[in-house]
């Protein structure tokens, strides 16, 4: 055997156990293996050093050691045994999470472990035994699920782009004002649910960088999207506008088709802070302090070093950001302030502690805000009220992976591998948890981010849920066929996300669409989760589309998501225009797309017909509404307990709010609707939309 070849053998070894799969198969079929040249540069980023075999037999000693370390938390469902590494027979005290104590020896379990009775009782809670301890997160197995928070019912809801909506007083991006109207309209309609796009928390002094799902934290929220007035009442807030100079440009700003991000987060961040200069003065200063002072103090305490150090990134950024462009990531900052808790950063706070103070402000107005419009929904009827929607990642630049770089794997990117659709595969720019740091760290970071995203909302989202299984990594800066798909602790993270859908009252939704491993969808299935089921790829090649009775009812069933073309530009061939129109080896128009576009429609629409919610003359493709309407029935008469419209399909826009792989190409992101989306929802055609909605699901 060469010294090349031995070495090579060992970074293979080494990227296996750390959880990398050196082989693995494409959507094609065909066996694929991962370089050693690629596994060297992943493997560097979870700290695992193997340039030469020296250093990678060292990495492989350090890794089995750190697996032999008991971790802090321990995952087990309620009701069974489970083993720990412990000696058997020796003395043990269970604390449970509300005080009781139970005394017990641990038995024997499998392998030389100790094991645990069953414990019935699901929550945190504490196992100590000799002079050790764990935590034991005792899950149910399955979370909240849509049929119990419908009481079996087959319910709809909508889904709208939250920047999109319109009010009098927006500022020129929608917000949680906004929502709160849009739910409450939508559920004196009928609707059960609302699910929104991203509000993770973006950066504040960088408003171009806008796209809701390249978030700097998922822990926090966007401020743009907060609406003072639940907190401060609507003459409060205009009277701050206007003592900042901003009133006419934001009401210029509202009246725009298209939202200019960095015009409008700047008219707003200035009604922001006038308003919270009124609040440090009156508010805070006032003897005895009020009602919104101490709720402000109440939040600060609840967030603690976690919110703290996010405003602290948040307004380090502003300063190095804008006094040096190159320095937008902190991985360019001076050394010092590299560190979130060492001294350079505390003194940059104390000299800045009215900035600081202002980002703390901001969180504070959005998740009040948040709350404030999850009350309006569930007070106005809705069964599940607001759909929180969890990214699969966040900025390595941002404020999560600098004040946690030990949980999140910097420089590394979340993506996809090449497939039919994307021979090039695709690189995110994002970046996740390590997942040898979630089992070190006791899952803290995973499970903060689900409470921060249940923290208000009825149910939540999680986008791109294979991400609970394994994730496609790539270096950062590469191409993305010189990725490798990486393992996660899917059994422990399906675990926690029951527990914690369980302790919030929170629906759980796993958006499993492209490249899904075999057994995963059974998998989520049964831990509660439902998956979605998207009417344009719900068909076979040359049978067509699945008929209704296909959908499973525990998934929720959409007629298109952000990344698809709405219905009516589906039908219209828009959609296939749009991609014509734009250059690069993913557009373009292929001499086969409108004639496979002419077949799909074909086909769509006899299945309409042999559904029963269509008849006559299959509507030209300029004859959207009938199509739309169609296929809103359609979706109405499957078993899915959930049925979601997304607003632009509610509306028959053709439209679409996003087009992946494009930048300045099309508008993403940035679409506004004419009117407030209640009195749109009440003009004729899209009322009878919601309505057949409503005699779809009657009887069930």
């Amino acid at each position: 055997m060469s010294e090349t070849s031995g070495h090579d053998d060992v970074v293979r070894d080494l990227a296996s156990r750390a959880g990398f799969a050196v082989r693995w198969t494409d959507q094609a079929g065909t066996a694929q293996e991962v370089s050693p040249e690629t596994l060297k540069r992943l493997l560097a980023s979870l700290k695992l050093d193997c340039e030469t075999e020296e250093q990678a037999k060292g990495s492989l000693t350090r890794l089995d050691a750190g697996a032999r370390v008991r971790p802090p938390l321990v995952t087990t469902l309620a009701g069974q045994s489970f083993d720990i590494d412990a000696p058997a027979g020796v003395s043990a005290k269970l604390t449970r999470e509300d005080g009781a104590t139970f005394a017990f020896r641990l038995d024997e379990g499998d392998g030389g472990r100790a094991r645990v009775r069953p414990i019935l009782e699901t929550g945190y809670h504490r196992l100590e035994f000799g002079d050790e301890a764990v935590t034991v997160a005792v899950s149910p197995g399955r979370g909240r699920s849509i049929v119990e928070a419908g009481g079996g019912r087959r319910m709809w809801g909508l889904a709208a782009q939250v920047y999109g909506l319109t009010r009098r007083g927006d500022g020129g991006i929608g917000d949680l004002g906004g929502v709160a109207a849009l739910a409450e309209a939508a559920a004196r309609d009928g609707s059960d649910a609302l699910a929104l796009s991203p509000l993770h928390a973006g950066f504040t002094a960088d408003p171009y960088h806008f796209g809701p799902y390249s978030p700097s934290s998922r822990l926090f929220l966007n401020p743009l999207h907060a609406d003072p007035d639940f907190l401060f009442g609507e003459d409060r807030v205009r009277a701050a506008s206007e003592a900042a100079g901003v009133e006419g440009a934001r009401e210029e700003q509202e009246r725009a088709a298209l939202i200019d991000w960095p015009a409008a987060a700047a008219l707003k961040l200035a009604t922001f802070r006038t308003l919270h200069a009124s609040f440090r003065e009156f508010d805070l200063g006032g003897n005895p302090r009020g009602r919104l002072a101490a709720d402000y103090a109440a939040f600060l305490t609840e967030g603690g070093a976690l919110l703290q150090e996010h405003a602290r990134f948040e307004a380090l950024h502003a300063a190095r950001f804008g006094a040096d462009p190159f320095q937008w990531d902190w991985r360019r900052w001076p050394e010092g302030l590299r560190n979130p808790r060492g001294p350079e950063v505390e003194a940059f706070a104390q000299a800045h502690a009215s900035e600081v103070d202002f980002h703390l402000f901001l969180q504070w107005i959005a998740d009040r805000s948040f709350a404030a419009a999850q009350s309006v929904a569930r007070g106005a009827g809705m069964a599940i009220g607001l759909v929180s929607d969890l990214a699969v990642g966040m900025d390595a630049g941002g404020s999560h992976a600098w004040s946690r770089q030990d949980d999140v794997l910097v420089g590394l990117s979340v993506g996809s591998p090449p497939d039919l659709f994307n021979p090039n595969g695709q690189a995110w720019g994002l970046a996740t948890f390590s997942p040898i740091a979630l089992r070190a760290n006791g899952f803290a970071p995973f499970i903060a981010t689900l409470r921060a995203c249940m923290r208000h909302a009825g149910g939540v989202r999680i986008d791109h849920a294979m991400g609970l299984q394994r994730l496609w990594m790539v270096p950062e800066g590469e191409s993305s066929r010189n990725g490798a798909y990486l393992a996660f602790p899917v059994d422990d993270l399906l675990r926690l996300t029951a527990l914690e859908s369980e302790r919030n009252e929170c629906v759980v939704v796993g958006e499993d669409l492209g490249t899904v491993p075999e057994g995963f969808r059974e998998r989520i299935a049964a831990a509660g989760i439902a998956g979605m089921r998207v009417l344009q790829f719900e068909r076979r090649e040359g049978e067509g589309f699945f008929p209704p009775r296909y959908y499973p009812a525990d998934a929720l069933a959409m007629t298109t998501t952000h990344d698809l073309p709405t219905m009516a530009g589906w039908w219209s061939g828009a959609d296939i225009a749009l991609r014509a129109s734009i250059r690069g080896e993913q557009f373009g128009e292929s001499e086969n797309d409108r004639a496979t576009r002419e077949v799909e429609r074909a086909e769509l629409w006899r299945a309409f017909e042999e559904a029963g919610v269509a008849e006559g003359a299959r509507p030209t493709p300029d004859e959207t509404d009938p199509a739309v309407a169609a296929a809103i029935r359609f979706l109405a008469e499957t078993p899915s307990k959930l049925v979601l419209l997304p607003l632009e399909d509610a509306l028959g826009q053709v439209e679409q709010p996003n087009l992946p792989g494009t930048l300045d190409e099309h508008p993403n992101w940035r679409r506004r609707l004419p009117a407030p989306a209640p009195g749109l929802l009440a003009e004729e055609r899209a009322a009878e939309r919601l309505n057949s909605l409503n005699r779809g699901r009657e009887g069930s």
